[in-house]
């Protein structure tokens, strides 16, 4: 469907049509598929994407609903945030990560924070290995034992003794009209820029790859010349050391 298309259904769902409120949801529903397609990537065999996906329409359609192009948004933007949001929200319900699992995740993000204290940067594989007593190839068992924790927010609560909130709020945020809380989310999002950049060049491009290309972790390994494993490992890793640098 063409832009001006699917503006003239805009103009319509603004007049109160509900077949054209319906129309929207079918020519966005591929939105709802990509986020789901990209989340199921680090998620147990067992988790229904048939529940990712409806869970996801929920969130189109809340961003229907919600949506204000005055901000200066692309409703595309805007969606996919809702979406990935109304899906993490079903996820924490599930709960379908073991807390040995958790636990195991908690450990690295307090070590690597510890690591980059000491050290001024963000400790290499070797390092946050030799500091949690483990091999360098236990070390990427547990990266990958813990990457379905990755799906949910940088901020979110690794467990419930844990408080945080999640980054992908700031981008969906309705704190236009208080100064305070814009100047607040403005220096959370300076923070993670500043993380990122400390980040070596092989991870920054990776993450730009995943959120900025959309590439898959098959097609990042093919580009990085590794295998899709060890870009799952790469990626948690990053997503621990972020956290821990944002705590």
């Amino acid at each position: 469907m063409a832009s001006s298309a699917a503006e003239l259904l805009w103009q319509a769902y603004r007049q109160a049509d509900g077949a054209a409120r319906l129309a929207l949801i079918e020519h966005y529903l591929p939105l709802v598929k990509r986020v789901c397609g990209r989340i199921s990537l680090n998620l147990p065999q067992y988790v229904d994407p048939g529940d990712l996906e409806s869970a996801g329409v929920l969130g189109l359609m809340d961003a229907i609903n919600n949506y204000c192009p005055e901000r200066g948004v692309k409703f595309e933007t805007y969606a996919v945030t809702r979406i990935k949001g109304a899906i993490i929200d079903s996820l924490r319900q599930i709960d379908f990560v073991p807390r040995t699992v958790r636990q195991k995740a908690k450990r690295l993000q307090e070590t690597i924070q510890a690591l980059q204290s000491k050290l001024g940067r963000s400790p290499a594989e070797g390092e946050l290995a030799t500091e949690l007593g483990i091999s360098v190839g236990e070390l990427q068992k547990w990266l990958l034992d813990v990457q379905a924790i990755t799906v949910l927010s940088l901020n979110a609560p690794l467990d419930s003794e844990e408080e945080g909130g999640d980054l992908t709020s700031l981008l969906v945020a309705d704190s236009s009209s208080d100064p305070v809380n814009l100047l607040l989310e403005e220096e959370r999002v300076g923070e993670l820029a500043d993380a990122i950049g400390h980040l070596s060049q092989r991870e920054q491009l990776l993450l730009s790859l995943y959120y900025n290309e959309g590439l898959t972790l098959k097609e990042i390994g093919q580009v990085l010349g590794i295998s899709e494993s060890r870009v799952s490992q790469i990626h948690t890793a990053i997503v621990l050391k972020l956290r821990a640098k944002l705590t």
